[in-house]
């Protein structure tokens, strides 16, 4: 799970975006006696990418910046989750000067995901 979460910061580097935070939940878990498998959460993002939707509908900023998550299910498998573009637009009530910002993080989410889960067709 760590290898894969590296990539995507890695990932995410390379492609000029930021990350603002990782947060490692399952060592939360344990620092109160609890067992949680591996689950870590990223944060990252660009101003250019989420100021659209903020300038559209400003409570968008509660979502962003955008979020992956890695983690490790019961059968050991590694899993990299993260809310859809879409769902953010929808969620939000964003208009048409936010569509184009939209597709451009639903693009960018894909590859950063795609390329840190090894399964990058490009």
């Amino acid at each position: 799970m760590a290898e894969t979460i590296d990539r995507l910061v890695d990932t995410i580097i390379h492609a000029g975006l930021r990350v603002f935070a990782r947060i490692d939940h399952a060592a939360g878990a344990h620092e109160i006696g609890a067992a949680l498998r591996p689950t870590e959460l990223l944060i990252f993002g660009h101003p250019k990418g989420g100021t659209p939707l903020m300038q559209d509908r400003q409570l968008a900023g509660i979502d962003l910046p955008v979020k992956a998550l890695a983690w490790e299910d019961a059968q050991g498998k590694v899993w990299l989750s993260y809310n859809q573009a879409q769902w953010l637009a929808e969620r939000h009530g964003l208009g048409d000067t936010s569509r184009d910002a939209v597709a451009a993080i639903a693009a960018g989410m894909h590859k950063v995901v795609s390329a840190a889960a090894g399964t990058n067709q490009s």
